[in-house]
């Protein structure tokens, strides 16, 4: 069980990450990459912000003692 909590925190933090650029890319903050259709596009912004908090959830998940 041990493996498992411990890759549900490694998937967790990358989702976070993931979800920030695309909170960021949804913001037109980061342009990059510079031809990207998730720029400037709100849709992207709440959809990072889901991919984050869901993220955040199992790297919570991933520390909780059994």
């Amino acid at each position: 069980m041990q493996i498992v909590r411990g890759l549900a925190a490694i998937v967790g933090v990358a989702m976070v990450l993931m979800g920030g650029l695309w909170i960021l890319q949804g913001l037109d903050i980061v342009r990059w990459p510079a031809s990207s259709f998730m720029l400037g596009d709100i849709v992207w912004t709440r959809n990072g912000a889901v991919l984050a908090v869901l993220g955040l959830v199992l790297i919570w998940l991933g520390r909780k003692r059994a």
